[in-house]
């Protein structure tokens, strides 16, 4: 695991230069790799990487980057693991190549040689971002893995094509001063992250999952660089359906637990200690309870309590921990140190993002960070299982609202939307006498998302309106157009047997890559933690899409035969509550502590100096919030992360 960067520099200026530049960039990347640094560049100037390493395998000089192969072709910096490279590295060892070392970089590097590229991409399992050099056709390989685990941001500037692994080392290089882009700004309103391929800068872009860029060194600097897949999740999920799996609920629970655990046990290889988060829902329940099957000592699990019961699962994750004997420890997150991380947000996001799970996502890599170098998630279970409460409930809902006409929705709609929220908060205050698995956790949000059903006309539009904070951001931000329903939302071309099975498809293209391994990948490497996710294991990938939906989804319940296996390890009775998330209290820390925050970032005066946001509904939303008639923390944290992005990184535009 580390950073990455490099330049390619068509027109050869000065080697010397460029090796300064890539160096200049990875400085900013100190925190992705603190256990070394290296750097290459090519004689005639035309190409340079650097690296910085956070030490997992092969801790010794071997597994050092860049990397150059044995026939002096192929030089590499490699962001990421390949899980399976012990086993390609017995198939190239029959194939005649001899290896120095034990990593997985040397490996990689190995298979491109005898292999070719082509061939590698399709034989490796893990989560990357590669830049490869052809030093014999002079061309440039960009990669990014298949679910998008692993960052990668490219773009021209002064005539080089830069690249790196988070877009703070680009904004480090002289001469950067891109425009914003504001149909970017857009989506981001909508989606609380920017999708890729967009930057929040023009010009800029992420490479898409699944793709790969060859840039050859006599490329026109500026050119358009037109990204290739090397793997489609779409085609991997056509020819999944063509298969199903056939079996009884024992055969299937068997069969997913061995492939699970196959995954699980791949991601524990490390020569550093490895631990887990432990949230205490499913997907990390479920993780951990097999990483403990396959050890011979208790591993290290981890999680963050808060003070807000509805907001906190410590008590029941400690509960699964000691059941299922893991060396567990728990970080209470307080008020304070909410307030106290907000600084730091738009350095680790280095473009605006606003999921407020990245709070206790950051609180909790550092923490686990103290204890372990790698930890395993449960992120990706959601995205396949059928784990959102939109896949088990929008369909049966939208069957019910249908079938009532269209201006008696709207009625209900509009009804609903007077109701004060504070007032629905406040009916909830008095189910606290309630045990925690029968608490609906701000049900006022539930009422909003109900009232977005109601006034959508398609089952399609309402599942666009449920994952949008900013239903209206293309009027919101001054000078863009509406990307949304267009560019950012990838479209399919065949039929899936129910809109269930199309949002599972949904969330897995942009939703996760987008919002969930960003969230992940940035929090932890902040910190120089290492996280892996077993679920998106190719195998497991395959595994549930060959899935029929009523083992995903039955008896009203998400993530059904995910449960079936956990259930072997840990009683249902310390898994069966409703589902919330991993969140904190923000509409009332918007209301309290977090309020002079929230409103010198929202000063009308500067807003309308950016001339980026219309201030109108902002203040509206705000005033609406702090009333307490609406729960609009969500729209308003998008906001608020937007404002302090900009404090940071583009400060000129208060003045």
């Amino acid at each position: 695991m580390c950073g990455i960067v490099g330049m390619l520099d068509p027109n050869h200026r000065s080697a010397d230069q460029l090796t300064a530049m890539v160096i200049r960039m990875g400085d900013t990347l100190i925190h992705r790799g603190p256990d070394g640094t290296g750097h290459w560049s090519e004689p005639s100037g035309t190409v340079a990487f650097c690296y910085r390493r956070l030490a997992v395998v092969d801790l010794t000089s071997s597994g050092c980057q860049p990397m150059i192969s044995p026939d002096e072709r192929w030089v590499v910096v490699f962001n990421g693991e390949i899980y399976n490279f012990q086993n390609l590295r017995k198939q190239l060892s029959n194939d005649g190549a001899t290896f120095r070392g034990r990593s997985d970089t040397e490996v990689l590097l190995m298979a491109v040689q005898y292999w070719g590229l082509d061939r590698t991409l399709e034989a490796i399992e893990g989560m990357f971002a590669i830049a490869l050099w052809d030093r014999f056709r002079r061309e440039l390989h960009l990669v990014r893995d298949r679910f998008g685990e692993k960052p990668l941001y490219y773009g021209w500037i002064d005539g080089r094509l830069a690249f790196t692994s988070e877009l703070k080392a680009i904004a480090a290089l002289p001469g950067f001063s891109p425009n914003l882009d504001r149909d970017a700004i857009s989506l981001y309103l909508r989606r609380d992250c920017i999708p890729a391929p967009f930057t929040v800068y023009q010009g800029f872009f992420k490479l898409l999952p699944g793709s790969f860029i060859t840039v050859p060194a006599d490329t026109r600097p500026g050119s358009t660089l037109i990204p290739r897949p090397y793997w489609s999740a779409l085609a991997e999920v056509e020819m999944a359906k063509r298969q199903p799996l056939i079996g009884s609920t024992r055969q299937l629970t068997d069969e997913l637990e061995e492939t699970l655990s196959r995954a699980v046990s791949s991601r524990m290889v490390a020569d550093v200690p490895v631990g887990a988060f432990l949230s205490g829902g499913v997907d990390s329940s479920l993780i951990v309870a097999l990483m403990q099957k396959l050890s011979n000592q208790p591993i290290h699990t981890f999680t963050v309590g808060y003070s807000d019961r509805a907001f906190d699962e410590s008590t029941e994750a400690a509960s699964i921990a000691s059941h299922l004997g893991t060396d567990h420890s728990t970080l209470q997150v307080s008020d304070e140190d909410v307030t106290q991380v907000l600084p730091q947000l738009p350095e680790i996001w280095d473009e605006p993002f606003a999921d407020p799970s990245q709070i206790p996502t950051l609180l909790l890599s550092r923490f686990t960070r103290s204890n372990v170098t790698v930890s395993l998630s449960g992120d990706g279970g959601d995205e396949l299982f059928a784990g959102y409460n939109r896949h088990v409930s929008l369909e049966k809902i939208w069957s019910r609202i249908n079938a009532v006409p269209p201006s008696l929705r709207r009625s209900i709609e509009k009804s609903l939307n007077i109701i004060p929220h504070n007032l629905i908060n406040g009916v909830d205050a008095f189910a606290q006498i309630l045990p925690t698995r029968m608490k609906i956790r701000n049900p006022s949000n539930k009422i909003a998302k109900l009232g977005k059903i109601l006034s959508s006309t398609t089952l399609e539009q309402a599942y666009f309106s449920l994952i949008s904070q900013w239903d209206s951001a293309d009027a919101m931000v001054i000078g863009s157009r509406d990307l949304y329903a267009t560019n950012s939302v990838p479209r399919q071309q065949q039929s899936f047997s129910s809109f269930t099975e199309e949002m599972l498809w949904l969330d897995l293209v942009t939703y996760l890559p987008d919002d969930i391994l960003t969230k992940l990948d940035r929090a932890s490497m902040a910190v120089s933690l290492e996280t892996r996710v077993p679920f998106l294991d190719r195998d497991v990938f395959r595994f549930a899409w060959r899935l029929p939906m009523e083992m995903k989804v039955r008896e009203n319940k998400s993530k059904w035969i995910l449960r079936e296996v956990l259930y072997r390890h840990v009683p249902p009775k310390l898994i069966e509550r409703p589902k919330t998330g991993f969140g904190l209290p923000l509409g009332e820390l918007l209301r309290g502590g977090l309020r002079p925050w929230a409103e010198e970032l929202l000063n009308e005066k500067r807003l309308r100096n950016q001339g980026i946001v219309e201030p109108t509904p902002v203040l509206r939303a705000w005033q609406l919030h702090l009333s307490g008639r609406k729960d609009l923390e969500y729209e308003l944290w998008s906001i608020l992360m937007l404002q302090s992005w900009i404090d940071h990184w583009s400060p000129s535009l208060n003045t």
